[in-house]
This record gives C-alpha cells, structure tokens and sequence, in this order.
C-alpha cells in the first residue's frame, strides 16, 4: 500500500513539473516581415540577423525551455506585400510575426490578424511590434493581438522637448520628415509640444519627403539653410537619415543641431563621422553603451557580422515571450496573449511594463549626443572613434502618454 502511494505521488510531482514547463522542448516559429531589397534593404538585412543571432543566443538558455526559430520574408517595405508575407508566415507554421520598419505594414498586419484570429480559433497569431511607431496603432487602432516594444512617436517627441525647452539655443525649427504616418506625426507633435513648453520657439520650415526614394537631400538642406533654423527635428530613418546628415556634413552646414529619433541605423553613424560631433542628438530607450548583458551579445554581434547591433528590443522581445511561455505553460498565442497584458519584467533598460490598457511598453528614455567615444562611453557607432553619450534620462511616467484605445477583447 505504501509503495503504491509512492507511486501515486511520484505520479503527481511528475505531473505538476510537466504541468510547469508543458512548453519545454518545443520550437516556436516567429516570422520576421520586414524589407531584404530596396533602399532600406542594409536595415531590414541588420535586423534580421539580431533577431537570429539573439535567438541563438535566447535558446542556450530561457526560463520557458523553448527553441525559437526565425523566419525572415521580405515585404518589401509595402503594406501589399506584407499581407502576402503574412500569409506565407502562417502557411510555413508561424503563430507569432515580428515587424518593425513602416506603419503602414504594421496597419496591415493587425487587419488582417484582427480578421484571422477571429474567423479561424484555434490558429491565432500574435503580432510583437519592435519599431513601428505610429501612435494611432495603440490609440484608434488598436489590437488585442498587437504588442509594441518601442516607445511611440509621441512619447519620443514628449521626452526630447522636455529637454529640448531647456536649451536656450533652440529657437528656430526646421520640420523635415518622411511622408507617411511616422514623419507625419513627428510633425504633428512637435509643433504640439514646443508651442506648450517653449511658445517662444518659431517653426521656419517644414517638409515631408518621399519614404525611401530620396537619394540626394542637398535641396532639402539648401532650404534650412535660407530658413535660418538652428535645429532640425526629423524622425527620418535608415537611407533617410544617413543620406540627410550627409548632405548636411557636405554644404558644412554647422551651426545647425539635428534631433533626430534613429542616429543608430545602419550607415547613419559612418554618415555623421567627426563632422557631426556634439551637433546630433537622439531620443531611445537605450544606447551604445548600456553595461551588462546586452552589451557583451552586441559586442559578439559586432565581431560576428562586423555590424552595430542597434535593435535591442530584439532582446526585449525574447525576454518578453520567454517569460510569457513560461507564467502561461503554453505557447499558445491566445494563452499568450491573456499573460503579456500588464506584465512587468526586466529588460536590458530596467523594469519595465506592457501597458494592460493599449499593449503599449511603459520604459524609460535617454536622450543622446553623438560625441567622441571614451572614458565610460567606449563603445563606438560603426568604427568611427563617436559614440551616441547619454545626456539626459527620463523614468517611463515622463515619457508616458494618455490612450483613447478601446481595447476589443475576445471573448472567454
């Protein structure tokens, strides 16, 4: 009789550890939307091998016991394509998708999941965005099945005025930016704010440009220079950016500071070099020189690939799922889901929190000056000797920002 409750305990224990890690041993395919072609192609080809490098590295060792996979489809930076790539997702087993680079492609990703994961139960995907930022896509079009990693154009452009209004050589604003919802609403909010923090602030110019088609922006700077702006805000990114401080750094335009959201993305700190020091500012939930964990894997990214590894809500992201497993006991996206909403846990920038309400990540921000790297802040941008040195930091309830999200949830 003893003997046979031994048994039925050791059953018991048995069960409950299955019961704990029912997810341990188990591959969970993650598809990666994002462009490999075009002008951005140097972007959407860094990322995706930060997420695989990450990977690697996340399945050594993660609290859920899961091996992830990465599946990379171009989308060509359209929101077409990302429909098709989407589909191509599912067809190949994927329940969860990455994308990060366009709003529009992140729109369309959460139309189509909303219609999916309604018409088809059982085969639900989740959508982890790490860098579109549209602040509609957590307000007015909000998901259930979206999550967002990075801060929203409106918090960045919250904690870059907020120092902004105290430096008294900000007085006139050239607005220069990509002409899709991003660059549209980096306008938009700050000429908000700097009319509510700094009302004495002139706004001399202002321009949206194609997304990803300018290859000469030599016009452009010829127009903030007869504006007579001292600073320009722009929430360009990859060729955009990179191509702009270029023509910048050529006309010698350098009594002109730039603030700018994206200085870290591929080809832009070789654009910047020496020309650009103490005049680049940049507003992110990191930097190049963070200490700990995430620096040692950038710095074997960086051997590995000869590459900056400047996406670090990749990390966040396998931290994120991996915890999320791991309370759930499932991969399953719907179990998923119901864990990730309000969840607080520990990324490579502190505590921080997805926003129950919107789906939106709560942390904290930096703003950075591209300067020459040394004493603490050692780790350069693209082997230039410069590095983005933190010069302002604002806890996550500065940077935080109301919702109008009227979150549809499924049903029980």
């Amino acid at each position: 009789m003893k003997f046979a409750l031994k048994l039925a305990s050791a059953a018991v224990l048995a069960a409950v550890a299955t019961g704990a890690m029912a997810q341990k041993g188990e591959t969970v395919k993650i598809a990666w939307l994002d462009p490999l072609s075009g002008l951005m192609a140097a972007v959407g080809t860094n990322q995706l091998k930060t997420y695989q490098f990450l990977a690697e590295e996340f399945n050594k060792k993660n609290v859920a016991g899961v091996k992830f996979e990465i599946i990379g489809i171009d989308n060509k930076l359209s929101p077409q394509e990302t429909t098709n790539a989407l589909r191509s997702a599912q067809d190949q087993g994927a329940r969860y998708v990455l994308q990060g680079n366009g709003s529009g492609a992140a729109l369309a990703i959460i139309d189509a999941l909303e219609k999916n994961n309604a018409r088809n139960p059982g085969k639900e995907v989740l959508y982890i965005n790490y860098a579109a930022v549209d602040p509609d896509l957590t307000n007015s079009k909000c998901s259930y099945w979206h999550f967002r990693l990075d801060a929203d154009t409106s918090m960045k452009m919250e904690a870059l005025t907020t120092f902004m209004k105290d430096q008294p050589d900000v007085k006139k604003v050239y607005l220069l930016n990509q002409n899709y919802s991003h660059g549209q609403q980096v306008a938009k909010f700050a000429k908000e704010n700097l009319a509510r923090k700094r009302p004495d602030v002139q706004v001399v110019g202002e321009d949206l440009h194609p997304l990803a088609q300018v290859r000469d922006f030599a016009p452009y700077i010829a127009k903030i220079k007869a504006s007579g702006a001292d600073t320009v805000i722009t929430g360009n990114w990859g060729s955009d950016l990179a191509l702009l401080i270029k023509a910048a750094n050529d006309a010698g335009l350098n009594n002109v500071k730039f603030y700018t959201y994206y200085g870290t993305v591929s080809g832009t700190p070789t654009a910047m070099g020496a020309a650009s020091a103490g005049k680049v500012y940049q507003v992110g939930y990191g930097h190049y020189n963070m200490g700990g964990e995430i620096q040692r894997l950038s710095e074997e990214f960086n051997k590995k690939f000869n590459e900056d590894l400047y996406t670090s809500a990749a990390y966040t992201a396998f931290t994120m799922l991996s915890e999320a497993f791991a309370r759930a006991k499932s991969t399953d996206p719907v179990k998923v889901a119901a864990v990730l909403e309000g969840m607080k846990f520990k990324s490579f920038n502190g505590e921080v929190e997805m926003r129950k309400t919107d789906h939106q990540l709560q942390q904290g921000l930096y703003i950075t000056r591209w300067d020459k790297a040394e004493g603490k802040y050692k780790v350069d941008g693209e082997k230039t000797g410069y590095t983005f040195v933190p010069v302002k930091y604002y806890e996550p309830y500065v940077a935080s920002t109301p919702t109008s999200c009227q979150m549809k949830r499924p049903s029980p």
